[in-house]
């Protein structure tokens, strides 16, 4: 059996997620292990480097599976870009020593969280953005964002219920940008964060504290308070999947 490599590209507006479920085929997962299953006669596992939620994208997904086949990475490729629908695509495959695995060899991962800060409509580019049509202050969200960065314990920026696995995580840099938008009445503001792993929701509920600080719901200085209080119903509202994409995995 060959190790492989795969960086994947997806638009995750109409699927369930990454991971495959047994109530819908309509994963990420479960859409490649299916076609590569069709391809081959074998039924075969994608590892992904973590799970996204459904409705978020990935610009930079890396995956891995072992298949034993004569293709070569290029024809493997090919196939799959052939049968694959629009909204996925394949960008590389390699082979790769035994030992890589797609998730637990990840050093650190990039997200990013686009938001329009605009009360008109924007047509083109609204599976990728959140509106807010409030005004959003970026300096204190900066500010706020601070305190996000190092190493603590988002226990409060997870909305997941389980308590035995460790809820501390680094946060190597969270920026927050104003840049030029698509039409002269936008102001698209990207939140870019960057860290060795991310919880479940952990991006979007940071997201949201922060542009909860960004419309003067609360201050900056609350980070802190949030951090060492533990509790998720201290935190900001969930922000919505569609505004995220992964980014970038490091190994």
């Amino acid at each position: 059996m060959k190790n492989y490599r795969i960086v994947l590209q997806y638009e995750g507006t109409r699927y369930q997620g990454w991971q495959r479920q047994g109530s819908t085929e309509n994963t990420i997962q479960g859409r490649l292990e299916g076609l590569l299953g069709k391809m081959t006669g074998q039924k075969v596992e994608i590892i992904g480097s973590g799970r996204t939620d459904a409705g978020v994208h990935a610009a930079c997904q890396v995956a891995n599976f072992h298949l034993d086949t004569e293709k070569t990475p290029e024809q493997i490729m090919d196939y799959m870009n052939a049968y694959l629908p629009e909204d996925i695509g394949v960008i590389e495959i390699k082979e790769v020593g035994e030992r890589f695995h797609s998730r637990l060899n990840v050093k650190g991962k990039t997200y990013r969280y686009r938001v329009l800060n605009t009360k008109i409509p924007h047509v083109f580019d609204r599976r990728y953005v959140h509106v807010v049509e409030e005004p959003l202050d970026v300096a204190a969200m900066q500010k706020a964002a601070s305190y996000l960065e190092g190493t603590h314990d988002f226990k409060a920026f997870t909305s997941s219920k389980r308590g035995k696995k460790s809820t501390v995580r680094t946060i190597e840099s969270i920026r927050i940008d104003q840049v030029s938008a698509s039409f002269v009445w936008d102001r698209e503001i990207r939140f870019t964060f960057s860290g060795n792993g991310f919880l479940y929701h952990m991006v979007r509920i940071m997201a949201g504290t922060l542009l909860e600080v960004g419309m003067h719901k609360r201050k900056p200085e609350e980070m802190a308070d949030i951090l060492a209080g533990g509790l998720r119903e201290k935190a900001g509202e969930l922000a919505p999947a569609r505004g995220l994409t992964l980014m970038e995995v490091r190994y």
